[in-house]
This record gives C-alpha cells, structure tokens and sequence, in this order.
C-alpha cells in the first residue's frame, strides 16, 4: 500500500497541482489496488468526504488521466481507472467481470511492426478475455 509521502511523490513528479480532492482520488486509488469504475470512486471518496461530489470525481479522474498519474481502461462498457503505471497488460474474466493486472511481456518488433504499418506506435497494451481461474474452478 502506498502512503501519503508516495501520493505526494507522485503529484511532485507530475505536472499537475495537488488539490485536496485530487489527493482524496489518487489516494484511494494506491490504496485499493483494483480496476474501480469513476461511480465507486466517488461513492467510497464522497463516503470519506460528502463534499467532493460526482461531477468533481469525474473531472479529477480526466486530470490525473491527462498528467499521467493514472491510467483509464475501457472495459465491459465503463472506463475504470488503474493507479499501477508501471508497464502491464490486463487480463477480463468473462464469467465475473474481474479484471486482473499481468506481468509485461514484449510483442516481437516484426508483429508490431507488421500490425501498425506505418502508424506511429506510442504505447502498446494487451487487454486478454476469458474465464478467469476462480469462475474455471465452479
């Protein structure tokens, strides 16, 4: 679990002002290592303070998106919000809706190479879907 000096750290690092409602998010984030939707961000952050409402949970989600503090993941219909940066690909049971972080792995250069054709690739992540080893096992 992240602290307090390592959500400071992070805000040092970016170019983003730390706001209170913006350390309350990120905070919460570190803290929950788990894929939350922008909703269950704001019910647990307005739980801990009612005065940080909805419109202002969405709008520090897009800003700590936008100064790289966390990352936004599209998945079953709801973006959900991943506080882990360093280099991962993710992985979405089917049966549960669990999404899970996996350990980075290289795609070959010619595969890469060979699917962007001449686009220029700035970051690539693997979004894998299945059953997840729980829901295998019922």
């Amino acid at each position: 679990m992240k602290d307090r000096q390592d959500v400071e750290s992070a805000f040092a690092r970016s170019n983003l002002r730390r706001t209170s409602q913006r350390y309350d998010v990120l905070s919460w984030l570190y803290r929950h290592k788990r894929h939350a939707t922008a909703e269950e961000i704001f019910a647990a952050v307005n739980k801990a303070n009612p005065r940080v409402s909805r419109a202002t949970v969405y709008n520090v989600l897009h800003a700590l998106v936008e100064g790289r503090l966390v990352r936004q993941l599209n998945a079953e219909g709801a973006a959900r919000y991943d506080a882990t940066l360093d280099r991962h690909h993710h992985f979405i049971c089917d049966t549960c809706g669990a999404i899970e972080d996996l350990e980075w792995f290289d795609l070959p250069a010619a595969i890469l190479r060979g699917a962007a054709g001449r686009r220029a690739v700035r970051e690539t992540e693997i979004t894998l879907h299945g059953v997840c080893e729980r829901c295998g096992r019922k």
